[in-house]
């Protein structure tokens, strides 16, 4: 930057400072989105009719996450996202984006006047800046957003989609827990009551070879999915390279759990290779829909998931068999980057061989799957350790379970329906939810046999143990 230019921008903050009620000038306009109000609004318009049907996302939208870079990079993942609110009864929405060029603590909430953009003027919502600010404790710094194009090139779309609609650009410095929690509670204390969407706006890696980036993608979508805050929080203060703008992401996350039961669809994940850029240096792009106020979704796996499970249940014990090593878990699949419970059950001719699983989600479902195919066949106490000769006799049975929930009346377990823990004084037994079917046991039966693979005695059930049931996609 040339001392001319830094002039320049002295003296533009300076301004805008001093006058926070004017209009803030598109710095980015004609490099990240076409400069021409006629030629963006027909980009916008493109990116929006290439897309197919608008899916159906149950309960209401509380945000968005949207990535930032050029439109011709990133336009066509952001409409994936935008279009979901086009024409609703939003009447501010609320920027969150990760200040690029200017170093600060905290968050600047810009107060006072517009954003300008080659399609107008989209006004400050100042009552709400200003409710947020006194929740926050956070203030406006001017310089945070004099050249932040995280906010800017958000502009177009919300006039496109949302016509008429004021906004409030957040631009958030240095994530730490305190500054996101600060501005989830300070949302989360402002907006209810309001027609209000929240925009978090990020890019996801940065400059890494194509596979490593969609992998840690994809990894990081996952997180974002099941709402793993903590998780992210952690990752973006410690600075890994997951999203450039995960304090927004994690701000937004947490003023939708405080609004309701929240959820996660994940619209579309991309990156800049797609678009013609170099592919070993690449960033990532995602859209996504958070909601709240729906059902709880039932997780599912489809046929094929279910059968590309079960290859790798087959693969990671025939690798292990054969040469002691363990198959890499490699995956797109959001699902099997969930994590999930699950058992690996293996038999021979109808007969046992081998279960052996976990109980709680302590990792990705498909790398738990890996785990309990090696364990069923090497570590199950019952049996010997699967020998090279049995490999093309074995076959797989796999059980995804559901959360353990905790019951204090018996009668509510379900023959065919529930799996079983029962536990007590340090003694812990499980029972998959096939196994009663199979044998022909009736609920009692069930709880007295769960209680003696527990090393209780079988009315142990009656006699203070804890009853723990849960469900389970069992295929083979």
């Amino acid at each position: 930057m040339t001392k001319k230019t830094i002039l320049i921008a002295f003296l533009a903050a300076v301004s805008l400072a001093a006058r926070g009620q004017d209009v803030r000038h598109p710095f980015w306009a004609g490099q990240f989105y076409d400069g021409n109000r006629e030629r963006l609004s027909a980009q916008l318009d493109g990116f929006f009719e290439s897309l197919g049907a608008v899916p159906a996302i149950p309960g209401h939208i509380e945000a968005l996450i949207v990535p930032h870079a050029g439109y011709v990079y990133s336009g066509k993942t952001a409409a994936e996202a935008y279009r979901l609110v086009r024409g609703l009864a939003y009447e501010t929405v609320v920027i969150l984006g990760p200040a690029h060029r200017h170093g600060f603590e905290g968050c600047s909430i810009f107060p006072k006047g517009g954003f300008e953009s080659p399609l107008g003027v989209a006004m400050i919502d100042e009552k709400l800046a200003s409710d947020i600010a006194r929740a926050s404790g956070f203030g406006f710094i001017p310089e945070a957003h004099l050249e932040e194009h995280s906010l800017e090139v958000q502009v177009p779309f919300i006039q496109k989609v949302l016509p008429g609609a004021r906004i409030v650009p957040i631009v958030m410095g240095y994530p730490s827990r305190a500054t996101i929690e600060r501005l989830a509670g300070a949302l989360a204390k402002s907006l209810p009551g309001k027609k209000a969407l929240i925009v978090a706006s990020t890019d996801m890696s940065h400059f890494l070879p194509v596979e490593k980036a969609r992998r840690l993608d994809l990894e990081t979508a996952a997180l974002i999915k099941d709402l793993k805050v903590d998780a992210l929080v952690r990752k973006v203060v410690n600075g890994e390279n997951i999203m450039c703008g995960g304090g927004g992401v994690a701000a937004a996350l947490a003023y939708a759990q405080k609004r309701g039961r929240a959820r996660v669809d994940i619209l579309r994940t991309a990156d800049s290779s797609e678009a013609g850029g170099p592919d070993d240096r690449v960033v990532g792009y995602l859209a996504a829909a958070v909601t709240t106020g729906q059902e709880e979704e039932e997780f599912s796996l489809s046929r094929e998931e279910k059968k590309e499970l079960l290859n790798l249940a087959r693969n990671a014990v025939s690798e292990f068999v054969k040469k002691n090593g363990i198959v890499p878990f490699e995956t797109y699949n959001p699902h099997f980057l969930s994590p999930k419970g699950a058992f690996v059950t293996l038999k021979i001719g109808g007969e046992l061989r081998g279960c052996i699983g976990f109980i709680e989600p302590v990792m990705p479902l498909g790398q738990a799957v890996i785990q309990a195919a090696v364990y069923a066949a090497s570590e199950d106490r019952r049996f010997p350790p699967v020998s090279t000769r049995e490999l093309p006799n074995l076959s797989y049975e796999i059980s995804v379970l559901t959360p353990l929930r905790k019951i204090s009346d018996p009668s509510v377990v379900r023959v065919g329906r529930h799996g079983l823990v029962i536990s007590k004084q340090g003694y812990k037994g499980l029972l998959l939810p096939q196994v009663p079917v199979e044998n022909g046991w009736s609920r009692q039966a069930f709880l007295e046999q769960a209680c003696l693979k527990a090393g209780l005695p079988p009315d142990a059930w009656r006699e203070g143990a804890e009853i723990f049931v849960f469900e389970a996609i069992v295929f083979d």
